[in-house]
């Protein structure tokens, strides 16, 4: 079962991953309409560019916009469990050696404490994420539960890589589970909401480049519209 799970099964899953958001990003760009979306921006593609980097990066920055200081308490929720989400798994011991025995590749390595405290806040940021959206009617009434589904999707890999790790329970159960749900997760990314992996910087960067041209950005009077 591990060899399947690490073989075929992980090719299968890294293979809808890596195309699947190569066809995300092609999608969303042939969406864009020529004649709202695209007009003046090769004319004017430094302001656009300068726009859309903005914009990026303020958004990547905690309290960074208007939207996340205003939402402060969810703001570090969202910054903690994405944080986590991106670099637990990647700088995983773990997942290093794996990847150095099968590539020959190793990145700079989590010490042991940093990854628990790190997978244990990205589960805890998730919870607070799970009660606002059950606790705010504004935001309850646009919840569905594909949404929590998805959140658990997105969590799973973290609870039962800890308890495999710390071995509590059996452990190759834990570890078959844990690599399986990171699978899961892998495919569910271009498939579903959690496409805003790639999407965010996408939608970020046309949203600035409008604002950056077509919208005072130029502060100039010359454009005719």
């Amino acid at each position: 079962m591990y060899a399947f799970v690490t073989g075929p099964l992980a090719w299968i899953a890294f293979t809808v991953f890596f195309v699947g958001l190569v066809w995300r990003g092609i999608w969303y760009v042939r969406g864009l309409d020529w004649r709202l979306d695209r007009v003046s921006y090769g004319e004017n593609l430094g302001y656009g560019l300068r726009g859309a980097l903005r914009s990026i990066v303020r958004w990547l920055i905690p309290y960074g916009t208007h939207s996340w200081r205003f939402y402060s308490g969810y703001t570090a929720a969202v910054f903690i469990f994405h944080i986590g989400l991106l670099v637990t798994p990647v700088f995983l011991l773990a997942h290093n050696l794996l990847l150095e025995e099968r590539w020959g590749v190793r990145l700079p390595a989590l010490s042991e404490a940093l990854a628990d405290t790190l997978t244990v806040a990205v589960l805890i940021a998730a919870v607070v994420i799970v009660l606002r959206r059950v606790a705010l009617p504004e935001v309850r009434i646009l919840t569905k539960p594909q949404d929590i589904l998805l959140l658990l999707t997105a969590v799973t890999p973290f609870w039962t890589g800890f308890l495999a790790y710390h071995q509590v329970g059996p452990y190759q159960f834990w570890l078959i589970a844990h690599i399986l749900a990171g699978e899961l997760l892998l495919v569910a990314i271009p498939l579903t909401k959690l496409s805003h992996f790639l999407l965010f910087f996408l939608s970020r960067a046309q949203i600035g480049m409008d604002f950056g041209i077509k919208r005072g950005g130029m502060k100039s009077g010359g454009m005719q519209w």
